[in-house]
């Protein structure tokens, strides 16, 4: 069996946060592997506990991948500040074709296309992916995954980071489907009386008041602030009114785009253009919307650029939906040339954070071999690009610890998933699982 179908039936999938179903990468053929250790969201630290504590699976998951792909390079990214990361790996690539590159302490080190060009010098092209100038990139987590695959061992737990508004911020490996309320307990409960979440990170990440979300695959932390946290309060306002004080406010003084770090690099991504585009509600907005497309999401034009705190990362996700929808695909320019003034416009992460107001919350947040062991585990079908798994059990049924409980879709992208422990079936929907403990 080839290491491709073995992280099929591991269910492998992006850790990072994207979900791509990893084994789809290891059935291509590449020049380069990148282990992805940038981890730029601020307050987050799983990526660096990962490659601290996990440095000789995380290269191995490297040099599986390199094989199946047919590649010769393989790099680690890291950023230099994570000291104690960059020594484990250091350490666990000598006398191994894998090496480390290290990357500065800025937004967004992470970004495949700013982390394929860092590493490489190669440019992707506009709407394109890593493989397309002959790279597969993939979390850390995923190739620590990717090692344990080879050996039989499936995806049953994810490490995530607990940070912001707790007693004690931590980064923790747990169950699958344990309740994020759970994880916030065991880094000494919140210290804020209305809490809610930013999962994921506080600039790509989801924002809930669900603490009883679960955790899935691509679950890389949760940020607890106050709900009157100025940040939150944004996040939390309606699309609707979002819309309006754009269409309203915007006087198209560029910074949104200036500061871009895809327009930086080179490609056509103007997010004040896009701005345009809330105030034609009849017609013209598709000509604003393809200043979209290329995108990355990353937060920085809403969250620090704009003066006026308007939403230009909406608008851009707004257009980006419309065009999918309408099966508009890219036609602008395709050459990229990166920006003359780039490397003196990216942004420290220091700088982000006081931006943000979160400069107080910026503690390590160690890993803690705290095992917990939730009686009852919520596992969502859908945990991965694609579509949602098919259940393979039925209410009742007792399952082992690793086992299949939900297939792949015939001739669908998917990921397999699996039962983090031993235990009996308690709820089977079109949503998720439930599973129920053993007891003695």
């Amino acid at each position: 069996m080839n290491l491709s179908e073995q992280v099929r039936l591991a269910g492998v999938v992006g850790a990072g946060g994207g979900g791509f179903p990893t084994h789809v990468k290891l059935a291509a053929k590449a020049d380069t592997v990148i282990a992805n250790g940038a981890e730029c969201e601020p307050l987050l630290h799983k990526d660096a506990a990962v490659m601290e504590h996990q440095a000789a699976d995380m290269v191995k998951g490297v040099q599986l991948a390199m094989e199946a792909v047919g590649a010769a390079t393989g790099v680690v990214g890291i950023k230099a500040k994570n000291k104690h990361a960059v020594a484990a790996v250091e350490a666990a690539c000598r006398g191994t074709p894998v090496r480390v590159h290290l990357l500065g302490d800025y937004y967004p080190a992470g970004d495949e296309y700013d982390l394929v060009h860092e590493v490489t010098g190669r440019l992707i092209p506009p709407g394109g992916i890593p493989l397309n100038v002959g790279a597969v990139v993939c979390n850390v987590e995923t190739f620590v995954n990717v090692t344990a695959a080879a050996a039989g061992r499936p995806v049953t737990h994810k490490t995530l980071t607990i940070a912001g508004a707790v007693r004690e911020p931590r980064t923790l490996t747990v169950p699958l489907g344990i309740s994020l309320r759970a994880c916030i307990a065991a880094a000494g409960g919140a210290t804020v009386s209305d809490p809610v979440l930013a999962i994921g990170g506080m600039m790509m990440g989801e924002t809930t008041d669900d603490l009883d979300r679960p955790v899935t695959k691509t679950t890389g932390g949760a940020i607890v602030l106050a709900r009157d946290h100025h940040v939150i309060e944004r996040k939390l306002k309606p699309f609707a009114a979002q819309n309006s004080i754009g269409k309203s406010a915007c006087d198209q003084c560029r910074y949104c785009t200036e500061l871009c770090p895809r327009y930086l690099l080179g490609y056509a991504v103007e997010p004040h253009q896009v701005m345009r585009s809330l105030a034609f509600t009849a017609t013209g907005a598709a000509h604003w919307n393809e200043w979209a497309a290329m995108c990355c999401a990353c937060g920085l034009c809403t969250l620090y650029a704009c003066p006026e705190e308007l939403y230009p990362k909406e608008a851009c996700d707004q257009s980006k939906a419309e065009m999918k929808k309408a099966n508009v695909k890219w036609s602008g320019p395709t050459t990229v040339k990166p920006h003359p003034l780039r490397d003196g416009r990216r942004l420290p992460i220091q700088a982000l954070m006081k931006k943000l107001n979160i400069a107080q919350y910026d503690h390590p947040a160690h890993w803690q071999g705290t095992a917990l062991n939730p009686a009852r585990v919520a596992l969502p079908l859908k945990q991965s690009a694609g579509a949602a798994c098919v259940p393979l059990v039925r209410v009742g049924e007792s399952v082992a610890a690793g086992q299949a409980v939900g297939a792949i879709p015939e001739n669908s992208l998917g990921a397999m998933l699996h039962a983090p422990f031993a235990g009996k079936i308690g709820e089977v929907t079109v949503a998720h699982i439930t599973l129920n403990r053993n007891t003695a």
